[in-house]
C-alpha cells in the first residue's frame, strides 16, 4: 500500500474529524480569499473612475458626497453651480479640461446625466451602436442600463425626478441614439445626454431658459493644466463662498479605509479560523498517534524508517490542509460570482469570481507551512518514541 493510500484510509476512519477540520481550514480560507477578491477589485475599480479627474468642484457640502455622488454616483448631490462659476473655472488658465455634468433625474433607477461628449472622450467610451446625441432630449444608453432594460437604438423613455422614482416628466422624452460599449466603469449604469436636454427638463426650476441660456449644473470634472495647479486651484475654489473643491485621489483613499475597517474585521475573522484549524489539526494528529502507537510500532519491525513514519504523519496533514484549501478557494470564488449574478449592486460594482485575486496564490505555501508546523509536536514525539518496545509490551 502507498504512503498516500495509508494515510487517506487512516483519515477516512476518523470521517467526523477530518470533515471538522477540512470545514475549518476552507471557511478561513474562504474568509481570507474574498477579502482578497472584493479589496483588490474595489481598489481597482476606484481607481478607474478617478483616473483623469483631479479635481471635482460642486455646490458647498461635504467633499466625500460630492466625489460619492459626481464620479461615483452613489449619493445625492450637494448642490448646483452656477453658469457664472462654471465659466470663471472653465477659463481659468490653470484649468485644462473642466467637463459639466447636471443630475436631477433617472429612469429603472439608472441616473440620466447630462454631460459633454468629452466625457465619453475622457473615460475612454466608444459608442457600439447608433451614435452620440447631437440634440437635446437624444440619449445615449450605458451597456448595463442597455442590457437590462432591453431598450435600442430608437427607443423612447421617460424620466423621474430624483433617484428613487419620482414625479415622471412625461411630457418630456427622451430618444434613444446610441449605446455605449462595455467599459466595467461607472458609465455602463449611466444614461448620457446633453446639458441642454437637462436643463430644458427642469426650465421651471432652473435659471435655465428657451432661449439657449445656460442653466446650472452640479460638478465640474477638472484636470489640471500644470502640477502647480494641484496646489493652488483647490484653495482658489474653496475661498469662494458657493464653491468646494473635493481632490478624488484624497477621497477616495478615505473612502477605502472606511471599507477597509471592515475588511480588516473579516480577515481577522478568517485569521481566528485558521488559527483554530492549526490547533485541531495539532489535536487531531497527537490523538491519532497515541491511537496508532501499536500500528506503528509493528510497520517499524516490518522496516518502515523513522523517516518513512513521520513522513506518513507530515502527509496527512498536508491532505488535511489541502482539502480545506481547495474548499475554501471554491467557496470563495462561487459565492462571490453568485452574489454578482443576483444582486445587481454587486454586478455594477464590477465584482467578478472568475478572477484570481493578488497575494491569493501565497495562500498555498502559508498554509502549507501552518500545516507542517501543526504537524511538528506529534512528528517529535514520533522521532523519539520506542515503537518497538510499545509492541513488545502488548
Amino acid at each position: 500500500m502507498s504512503l498516500t493510500r495509508l494515510c487517506l484510509a487512516y483519515l477516512r476512519i476518523r470521517l467526523g474529524t477530518t470533515l471538522l477540520n477540512v470545514t475549518l481550514i476552507g471557511l478561513g480560507v474562504a474568509i481570507l480569499t474574498s477579502i482578497l477578491l472584493i479589496g483588490s477589485q474595489l481598489r481597482d475599480r476606484v481607481q478607474r473612475e478617478i483616473r483623469g479627474i483631479d479635481l471635482v468642484v460642486g455646490a458647498k457640502g461635504s467633499p466625500l458626497q460630492l466625489i460619492l455622488s459626481t464620479v461615483f454616483h452613489l449619493d445625492v448631490p450637494t448642490g448646483n453651480v452656477s453658469a457664472g462659476e462654471v465659466a470663471f473655472l472653465r477659463n481659468h488658465p490653470l484649468v485644462a479640461r473642466a467637463i459639466p455634468i447636471a443630475l436631477g433625474d433617472s429612469a429603472w433607477g439608472y441616473r440620466i446625466v447630462g454631460t459633454e461628449p468629452e466625457l465619453l472622450e475622457e473615460r475612454g467610451v466608444s459608442i457600439a451602436a447608433g451614435r452620440l446625441w447631437q440634440a437635446p432630449m437624444e440619449a445615449v444608453l450605458g451597456a448595463e442600463v442597455a442590457r437590462s432594460t432591453g431598450l435600442e437604438v430608437g427607443a423612447r423613455f421617460v424620466g423621474s425626478h430624483g433617484l428613487a422614482g419620482g414625479i415622471a416628466h412625461a411630457e418630456h422624452p427622451y430618444v434613444v441614439v446610441g449605446v455605449a460599449a462595455r467599459t466595467g466603469t461607472i458609465v455602463d449604469r449611466l444614461i448620457l445626454t446633453s446639458l441642454e436636454g437637462v436643463w430644458h427638463v427642469h426650465a421651471p426650476r432652473t435659471t435655465a431658459s428657451h432661449d439657449g441660456e445656460q442653466g446650472d449644473i452640479t460638478a465640474l470634472l477638472v484636470r489640471y493644466r500644470t502640477p502647480l495647479a494641484a496646489v493652488q486651484l483647490p484653495r482658489l475654489v474653496n475661498a469662494r463662498p458657493t464653491l468646494i473643491a473635493a481632490v478624488p485621489a484624497f477621497e477616495a483613499a478615505r473612502l477605502l479605509n472606511i471599507v477597509g475597517l471592515g475588511l480588516e474585521v473579516l480577515r481577522f475573522l478568517g485569521g481566528v479560523l485558521l488559527a483554530i484549524a492549526a490547533v485541531a489539526i495539532l489535536v487531531a494528529l497527537t490523538n491519532a498517534l497515541s491511537e496508532r502507537r501499536a500500528d506503528l510500532a509493528l510497520m517499524r519491525t516490518l522496516g518502515a524508517t523513522r523517516g518513512l513514519l513521520i513522513r506518513a504523519l507530515l502527509l496527512e496533514a498536508v491532505l488535511l490542509t489541502t482539502s480545506g484549501l481547495a474548499l475554501g478557494l471554491l467557496l470563495a470564488h462561487l459565492s462571490l460570482e453568485v452574489l454578482v449574478l443576483v444582486l445587481p449592486e454587486a454586478r455594477a460594482s464590477g465584482l467578478s469570481g472568475l478572477v484570481l485575486a493578488p497575494g491569493e496564490i501565497w495562500l498555498v505555501p502559508a498554509l502549507l507551512a501552518l500545516a507542517i508546523a501543526a504537524a511538528a509536536i506529534p512528528a517529535v514525539r514520533l522521532y523519539r518514541a520506542n515503537l518497538v518496545r510499545i509492541l513488545a509490551q502488548r
